[in-house]
């Protein structure tokens, strides 16, 4: 490898990016894993991630109704 010279690559840290530990206000489960809805509008799930790039990070969110299975937003 030195006469080649190449390296092994190494891992990046794991760096945690949410605190959980905060003195906000927490948003109560309202559908208590209940994830079925009998009409459109009753209830939106969601879901967030993130997508390296170039030229930095970027949130990519999806919002679902639960009636129908489509995304709305």
């Amino acid at each position: 490898m030195k006469q080649a010279q190449i390296r092994a690559k190494t891992a990046r840290r794991f760096r945690a990016t949410t605190d959980s530990r905060h003195g906000f206000a927490v948003s109560g489960n309202l559908l208590n894993r209940n994830f079925s809805a009998a009409a459109t509008g009753q209830a939106w799930v969601s879901d967030v991630t993130y997508i390296r790039t170039g030229e930095g990070w970027l949130y990519l969110t999806a919002v679902l109704d639960l009636a129908d299975r489509k995304v709305v937003g």
